[in-house]
């Protein structure tokens, strides 16, 4: 398994991940990205700062997308948190997405594995990592939690007026 920073070429391949992901979460009753989030341009955004990548198996299919952005973070702005870290540089994982067809075997968590890992090695100066998930989205908190993320606050209406989030925290230094 391993990831590699998306280009623009990429843009309609991970619209077509998150796309899935939204249809994944609509079927399982979760109103998470049911809006206009994450949206074309956004991820663009993304691509552009260097914040996107595509994650294949070992056979070169790509299998999933994810965003990790640098600090600071504005979506965090009006968490109702108890940060961990309050001072050192940061990473937000945002827009995490396993493609349907691929699911079922393991990949989300393998992705977690190799993201966690390759901030640690690459980037000593990142004393942590912070993701955010709905409160309905059960299948996320579980593997937040497997990733031993803390829970540390929850913020409202940041994606979506409607839209309720728990944030997670993991110190990696």
């Amino acid at each position: 398994m391993y990831f590699k920073q998306a280009t623009l070429d990429d843009l309609d391949t991970i619209i077509d991940i998150l796309s899935d992901g939204r249809n994944q979460l609509a079927e399982a009753g979760v109103n998470q990205w049911q809006g206009d989030y994450p949206s074309r341009k956004q991820i663009t955004a993304d691509i552009m700062q260097g914040a996107a990548y595509l994650f294949n198996a070992d056979d070169n299919a790509t299998v999933g997308a994810v965003a990790v952005v640098p600090s600071p973070d504005a979506t965090y702005d009006t968490a109702d948190a108890t940060w961990l870290n309050t001072t050192d540089p940061y990473v937000v994982i945002h827009r995490v997405a396993i493609h349907s067809s691929h699911a079922g075997h393991g990949y989300a968590t393998q992705l977690f594995e190799k993201i966690i890992a390759h901030i640690t090695k690459e980037h000593p100066e990142i004393k942590s990592i912070r993701i955010d998930t709905h409160t309905d989205n059960m299948a996320m908190q579980h593997l937040i939690a497997k990733m031993n993320f803390e829970r540390v606050g929850k913020m409202d209406g940041v994606y979506h007026p409607d839209d309720a989030c728990f944030v997670y925290e993991k110190i990696i230094r």
